[in-house]
């Protein structure tokens, strides 16, 4: 599906006001900048308040792709215990473990003493209301 909405060509200042103009130069389709990997990719909405630390909030969009390898501190969906949930993957020597982005040792869930956890994708976008 393509989604076109309108693009201003001129950027937006986070300093000191500057003139606008009042016309639209082009349209832009989100898909082509949100969307590496199309077949892969997938929309889920944010159930929680867990992954507040990270600036992820409940309600927000996660764009996903589940062609991406993640690396480390990369945000994941991973399906635990038959529930998709959205985590941080923390990679050391010793053992690789999900997280919220607390620093607490109890919020850790480790993936060599759980190998039935399965990351199914990458968040590579959060979309959320201001």
């Amino acid at each position: 599906m393509k989604l076109t909405i309108p693009f201003y060509l001129h950027k937006v200042g986070a300093g000191f006001p500057s003139p606008a103009t009042d016309y639209i130069e082009d349209d832009i389709d989100l898909n082509s900048h949100l969307i590496t990997n199309a077949p892969a990719t997938f929309i889920i909405r944010v159930q929680g308040k867990s992954m507040t630390n990270v600036g992820i909030y409940d309600g927000d969009l996660l764009i996903v792709d589940k062609s991406l390898n993640p690396k480390n501190f990369s945000t994941v969906i991973a399906n635990v215990n038959e529930e998709l949930v959205v985590k941080t993957l923390i990679k050391s020597k010793e053992t690789n473990y999900l997280t919220s982005g607390s620093k607490k040792t109890s919020d850790r869930i480790s993936l060599t003493d759980n190998p039935e956890i399965i990351i199914w994708g990458v968040v590579t976008y959060v979309i959320h209301k201001q």
